[in-house]
């Protein structure tokens, strides 16, 4: 793996509080930037994966299968909605 070093101004007190959060992790400055910095870009490309596989998607098709769904299969017990949720979804309907 290749390193590089790369300057980079923070401000003081984001340092201080990165620094804290290393002491506290027990890692070093560096590696704490280094995984907020991948986690990030892990993060942007699962987006842009998923931003993608909508894009492709054919509405046609999602709209058979989701007919189909739950279709001889009826609700067992725990598969009700939270009822904090169902509430939202009643008021949403009116």
């Amino acid at each position: 793996m290749r390193r590089s070093n790369f300057a980079l101004r923070v401000p003081p007190t984001l340092l201080a509080e990165a620094r804290k959060a290393a002491e506290s992790e027990g890692v070093a400055l560096n590696q704490l930037i280094t995984l907020a910095l991948a986690e990030k870009v892990s993060a942007m490309r699962t987006e842009e994966y998923f931003e993608d596989r909508a894009r492709r998607a054919d509405p046609a098709k999602v709209s058979r299968i989701l007919v189909r769904v739950g279709k001889g299969n009826p609700p067992i017990e725990g598969d009700e909605l939270p009822l904090e949720l169902a509430v939202r979804k009643v008021k949403k309907k009116k």
